[in-house]
């Protein structure tokens, strides 16, 4: 019996044009490279739960999941076959706090313009898409 892709949620925080990221560090997993805040989606969870539960785990902020808005989905090859879902959070609740300091060693704001140069290629692919493709819908195939 084959195991299940392995599926990943990533939420878009943006205010006043800057995004919020996040750097990896301790995991083994891109440590040293920025990425939005999420993580896998748990046995019986839907997406949308995922993404407000790793986003208040590693960053504080409250949000319903019906405060979260469809952005696109990237299917990669790396390790192995995996889906990542990308969701933008429309409103939260909170101030964002680096809560998880054993598994990243910054948080901050930038501007779209200004990503820092150490940041997780399909993240920037995601972001890059999701700015040209506007409100969501999009999907992008990687690595293939």
């Amino acid at each position: 019996m084959a195991a299940g892709i392995p599926t990943g949620v990533h939420v878009l925080c943006e205010h006043e044009g800057r995004v919020l990221l996040l750097r990896r560090a301790g995991t083994g997993f891109f440590d040293g490279l920025y990425s939005l805040p999420g993580g896998h989606v748990e046995q019986g969870e839907s997406i949308f739960q995922a993404a407000a539960r790793e986003l208040e785990e590693e960053t504080g902020l409250r949000i319903s999941p019906d405060d979260l808005g469809w952005l696109g989905i990237i299917h990669r090859r790396s390790d192995t076959n995996r889906i990542d879902f990308f969701l933008r959070a429309l409103r939260w609740q909170g101030e964002p706090i680096l809560r998880e300091p054993d598994k990243c060693s910054a948080l901050g704001w930038f501007a779209r313009e200004e990503l820092p140069e150490n940041i997780v290629s399909y993240v920037k692919v995601a972001l890059e898409t999701g700015k040209c493709a506007g409100e969501g819908g999009w999907m992008r195939e990687l690595g293939w």
